[in-house]
């Protein structure tokens, strides 16, 4: 099933992400409503005409109306959402997410949703270091990855249109994992990153180190700017996989620590080769 501008979409969360897929979708002549808890956000997207309609409530002709759903909330608000609002989907509406982990999310929302409204899961691989809709950029979705999270609950129709949905939004490449190797995969490319960006902040204490710094510790640090409350949630929902990858991280930098300590001059020259020649894999192609 494809994406068709007949499609009434609906986001609920209307933060940087929400509001980028609202400014994506609406710029493309879709008819696009919003639900946030924030009246200012509404207002503001309003009045930017990022969306058609919207409420700081669960309106319930909004969601009645809508053939799509993005939900792009923290994990445990989204589960609530659905426990407490799912009787006012139309029926064969599809809903999907924005959610930075599947396993749990994807079972436990499939585990207790209606049979005949389809969610099929998927992560957009983009995001910026300031929050909220007065902030969203549909330009951060250029270049960017998006991943479907399918299970064997999802059928082939929602999968294509989620799919197309992320084609349509801008993305450079659109792939697909199971959620189980989604959230695996994520603790090492995003979670474990998180991890490291901020242990480099918290691990110096000098002072006025911003006057001293180069460009190389602002690029490895730019996330270290969190949302305290949303990584948390989502570090302990994914923990088991986080550990493991930090694990193997450990590894490596005691490695590279022996080789100093040994003055292991071939060894170090050929991790930098090999992290040279793998980092080069990574250049987002635009």
């Amino acid at each position: 099933m494809k994406l068709s501008k007949d499609h009434k979409i609906l986001i609920v969360g209307l933060g940087l992400l929400g509001g980028s897929y609202a400014k994506a979708l609406t710029k493309q002549g879709f008819y696009v409503t919003a639900i946030t808890r924030s009246q200012s956000s509404i207002d503001y997207a309003m009045s930017e005409k990022i969306i058609a309609k919207g409420s700081a409530f669960v309106d319930e002709a909004l969601v009645k109306e809508a053939d799509i759903v993005v939900f792009a909330l923290y994990p445990h608000i989204f589960i609530d959402w659905i426990r407490e609002n799912q009787k006012l989907f139309k029926s064969g509406a599809i809903i999907t997410d924005v959610t930075g982990v599947k396993e749990s999310i994807v079972g436990t929302i499939q585990g207790m949703l209606r049979s005949d409204v389809e969610f099929i899961a998927a992560h957009p691989m983009a995001g910026r270091e300031v929050y909220g809709v007065q902030n969203s950029d549909d330009r951060i979705f250029k270049g960017a990855n998006y991943v479907v999270t399918p299970s064997a609950k999802n059928t082939p129709d929602a999968i294509e249109l989620c799919r197309d949905l992320g084609a349509t939004l801008g993305f450079a490449k659109v792939s697909e994992l199971s959620p189980e190797e989604h959230d695996k995969i994520i603790a090492f490319v995003s979670q474990l990153t998180h991890c490291i960006a901020i242990s480099l902040m918290t691990c110096q204490t000098t002072e006025r180190l911003e006057d001293y710094t180069g460009d190389s510790f602002r690029d490895l640090t730019r996330i270290a700017r969190l949302n305290e409350d949303m990584w948390t949630e989502l570090f302990l929902i994914n923990r088991d996989a986080l550990l493991h990858q930090l694990t193997l991280f450990e590894g490596e930098l005691n490695h590279l620590r022996s080789m100093l300590e040994t003055k292991d001059v071939d060894g170090l020259k050929e991790m930098m080769r090999y992290s040279t020649a793998r980092r080069a894999l990574f250049d987002k192609k635009i």
